[in-house]
Order: C-alpha cells, then structure tokens, then sequence
C-alpha cells in the first residue's frame, strides 16, 4: 500500500498526486513511468513520472476513464494498491545543447522533466504547450522557469491562437536545433513529425498514450516503427518520430474509444447509486 500525501486539481479533468516512494525516487529518470492500481481488483495504469524531489513522487493524469475515475476519488491519506517503478527506457538528453520540447494537453505533463532535464544539462530550451482553451493551461510557470515558453489555444483564447505546429515551423524556419520533443495525442505527435521531417530536425515522440498494463505482455501498445513492431512500454515509450507509423496507431487506439468511455460512464453511474443508496 502507498498513501497519496498530496493532491491538487490542475483543471477539471487533471490532477497531479504525489506519493512518497525512496526506490522509485532514487531510480527515476526523464520519460520513465510507473504502474499504479487503485484497489486489489483494479487495472494497471502506467502513469509518466511527472517530477521527483527527495522521495516525492508525482504524476499528473488526466480522468478519461474507469480507473482514472477511480484513482480520481482517492484523498490525501488514503492508500493507492500497489505501485512499480520505474518502467521503460528514459529519454536520450545527452548532448542536446538547443530543443524544442512540445506537449499537447496532459501530455504537458510528461513533457515537464523532459525540458526541465534538458535545461539541468545546460541546453537552450524552449518550449511550446498546446490547449483547446485557457481554462485547460497545465504547468505554466513551471516550464517558464525552466525554458522560453509558448502557449498556444485552439480559440486563442490565451497565447497564441492556432496549433503548436504553427509555432515549431515559425521557430525552425528561423533558427537550428538539434531535437524536437513531442508528447501528447497520436494526431498532434504525427503533424509535429511531419512539419520537422523537411528540415531534417531529430524528433522524438512518446507512445505513453497508448499504453495498457506495462510489460509488453497484453499487446496493446504495439506500434510499427520503421516497419517493425515494437511495444511502447518496453522497446520505449520513446521512439523517432519520423519512423512511426502514425496512421495505423491512430487506426487501431480509436478501436477502444467507445469500450472505454462507455466503462467509464458504467463506473460513474453506479457510483452515483451508491451515494443515493447511503
């Protein structure tokens, strides 16, 4: 068992919690995640480890479905099932003196201890963070504080109106850097890749999305790069942008939408029967 020791809602649909576990704390590096269960009967969630200091861990997660949900009603205090980590290679930083780190939604999340890394190395960061709205803006200060930061909203509502994709062609046309980072949905992550492949700019993107129970043994993450299949939880999360082939993924994740969000709508409403029952 491990209790969540704190707990904050970044918008209505993201929270980040903290847990205090010394091994994972000590192992953890940049773009490596963790396996959380809620309860004994619960799914394994891979969630990203969003920031590590002393033995706190967080991870931020957005509730898309049961076990989010589920993790979501969890209070300061109370016990998380069990958790294992860290999980999956970290992210190559080494040698990376000028980067675009982009993250798209709670994909930001992820992105953090990327650019923040990147900037403990002595790299020229700069970032760009993508929201349908300002009401959804993650993390703000904390990329400012560690990189040159752009925000962009789909109805320029704060920032920059428009796509990050329309920032990274600006700042790439303008000036040289040796590696994009993208974590965020499927579609964002494609067009990243396409807009830096003309330029030849190193592009590294996380499978984290597409993600299920951690170990390579359920299948689901399964992504064809450079026209071999590999398994985001243990061949990465981490792969070139410009080898995966976006398409299929994109194909096969949307398979599960209807399941999931069904299952999450079942798990909501009999816990709202529950507390009229109380």
């Amino acid at each position: 068992m491990t209790k969540i020791i704190r707990k904050e809602a970044l918008n209505d649909s993201i929270i980040r919690i903290t847990i205090s576990d010394q091994d994972i704390a000590c192992h953890a590096k940049p773009g490596q995640f963790a396996i959380l269960r809620v309860n004994s009967n619960g799914e394994r969630i891979p969630l990203t480890i969003h920031n590590v200091n002393g033995n706190d861990v967080s991870f931020i997660y957005q509730i898309v479905g049961r076990s989010t949900y589920e993790l979501s009603k969890l209070e300061v205090g109370d016990d998380i099932e069990d958790v294992c980590g860290p999980l999956g290679k970290p992210t190559e930083i080494d040698g990376v003196k000028k980067a675009i780190v982009i993250g798209g939604g709670a994909g930001s999340a992820i992105a953090y201890p990327i650019a923040k890394a990147l900037k403990d190395k002595g790299a020229d960061v700069t970032s760009i963070l993508g929201f349908r709205n300002k009401d959804l803006i993650i993390l703000e200060k904390e990329f400012s504080d560690v990189s040159k930061l752009y925000i962009t909203t789909d109805d320029g509502s704060y920032g920059v109106h428009g796509l990050v994709t329309n920032v990274l062609k600006d700042l790439i046309e303008k000036d040289d850097y040796d590696s994009v980072y993208a974590i965020g949905p499927l579609i964002m992550m494609k067009y990243v890749a396409l807009t830096t492949k003309d330029k030849n700019v190193k592009t590294i993107v996380s499978m984290n999305p597409i993600m299920v129970d951690g170990t390579g043994m359920c299948g689901g993450c399964r992504v064809s790069v450079d026209g071999k299949i590999r398994f985001a939880c243990v061949d990465g999360p981490d792969f070139d942008g410009h080898k995966v082939d976006f398409d299929e993924t994109i194909k096969r994740n949307n398979f599960y939408k209807a399941f999931e969000r069904e299952d999450y709508d079942n798990v909501k409403h009999n816990c709202n029967l529950f507390k009229e029952v109380k």
